[in-house]
């Protein structure tokens, strides 16, 4: 039988791991002032289901998971914003408008 730390440990590593696979696109982002090879409609749900799952790990009680998606849900916004943001100040610039 594991142990609940254990499983948790894992949970924490998991939740690490795919939190911070996030910081490469929005370093990616701010440095290069630009999102346009960005989906707005993915990140828009993906946000939607981040949050969600924030949600869910709160109400079971998972740390791992509501830590995890706490941390996610700002980082997606983030990067959600600044390509709204960004793709604003890019249609301006075309535009003139």
């Amino acid at each position: 039988m594991i142990r609940q730390e254990t499983i948790d440990f894992i949970g924490y590593v998991a939740a690490t791991c795919t939190t911070i696979s996030f910081l490469p696109q929005l370093i990616r982002v701010v440095k290069l002032r630009t999102a346009r090879d960005i989906s707005l409609g993915m990140f828009s749900i993906f946000s939607i289901g981040t949050a969600l799952w924030l949600t869910y790990g709160v109400l079971v009680r998972s740390a791992p998971v509501a830590a995890a998606n706490a941390v996610t849900f700002v980082l997606s916004i983030s990067i959600l914003v600044l390509k709204l943001h960004f793709d604003r100040h890019a249609v301006k610039e075309i535009t003139g408008v």
